[in-house]
């Protein structure tokens, strides 16, 4: 999902660090899923990203609530 906005508005990971004021290889991580952004940073992500702050927490937690939830199997 933050891949999908930064590279909507046209962004390298390196240009919306200097925007957020974080460090690329964090905004990296952040995509990769290998971190997870606190409420500190998402404030940060969601102006430097064009988005209401509120629609892009909305946006984390869907993507939050999808990882969460198992997968069903379908049985052959």
């Amino acid at each position: 999902m933050l891949r999908e906005l930064r590279k909507r508005r046209g962004l390298s990971q390196e240009a919306l660090a200097h925007e957020a004021e974080l460090e690329r290889n964090y905004v990296s991580l952040l995509e990769l899923g290998r971190n997870s952004a606190s409420v500190k940073t998402i404030f940060k992500l969601a102006p430097a990203l064009g988005v209401p702050v509120a629609e892009f927490m909305g946006m984390v937690e869907a993507k939050a609530n999808e990882r969460a939830t198992p997968k069903s199997r379908s049985k052959r």
